[in-house]
């Protein structure tokens, strides 16, 4: 597959997961039309795409991660989970919990879910950023399908809860726990160190 194919495939997915039209997208990461248009023929002719949606042969030809959480304070133990992530496949997919999930999680949320989101689309390594379903985050995986599920290292979930909930999804779907480099850092200890101040930073 070449850079343009790639490019195509990787606007195609993105398209279909935040429904998108193709075009939107490419334009929006550059991609001139007229290599938008050479793309999808080639594509097409290849079977990998029927139109301008990705089929599964060409669903399958990309490696899609899926990280999430609360993401109320983006800190090193964030990025180096997320680079950990992205290292896990092609295409990395960010979803930020809802604010009642947030909310659940801790009382002391700064930011609303739209600011979370914000803040996680603007890191270089996030492709695609995506705010939770409420209480369910299986949903999420079900309208995603990623390859991986990639949990971080603070996480409470069971690996296997997460696993027996996505293999009923999908049974290719694999899970992985991210390690860091920085484990002491978390978005709880910042608040906890800081306190009421931590609206002035």
């Amino acid at each position: 597959m070449d850079s343009i194919q790639g490019s195509v495939i990787f606007a195609a997915y993105v398209a279909q997961i935040t429904d998108k039209p193709l075009q939107d997208v490419c334009a929006q990461r550059g991609v001139p039309d007229y290599v938008v248009r050479k793309g999808i023929a080639s594509l097409n002719r290849n079977g990998l795409m029927d139109e301008h949606t990705l089929t599964a042969l060409g669903r399958e030809s990309i490696r899609v991660v899926l990280t999430g959480g609360v993401f109320d304070i983006i800190h090193p133990g964030h990025i180096h989970t997320l680079n950990a992530a992205k290292g896990l496949g092609d295409i990395l997919v960010v979803v930020v919990a809802s604010n009642s999930t947030a909310t659940k999680k801790s009382d002391n949320i700064i930011h609303s879910q739209i600011q979370r989101q914000t803040l996680v689309e603007s890191l270089q390594i996030v492709d695609v950023c995506v705010i939770g379903h409420q209480n369910n985050i299986f949903k999420t995986v079900q309208d995603i399908i990623p390859d991986i599920v990639a949990l971080g290292y603070d996480q409470g979930h069971h690996e296997k809860y997460i696993a027996d909930g996505c293999k009923k999804i999908n049974p290719r779907i694999q899970v992985a726990r991210l390690q860091s480099p920085v484990p002491d850092i978390s978005s709880s200890e910042i608040k906890r160190v800081y306190g009421d101040n931590i609206h002035n930073l």
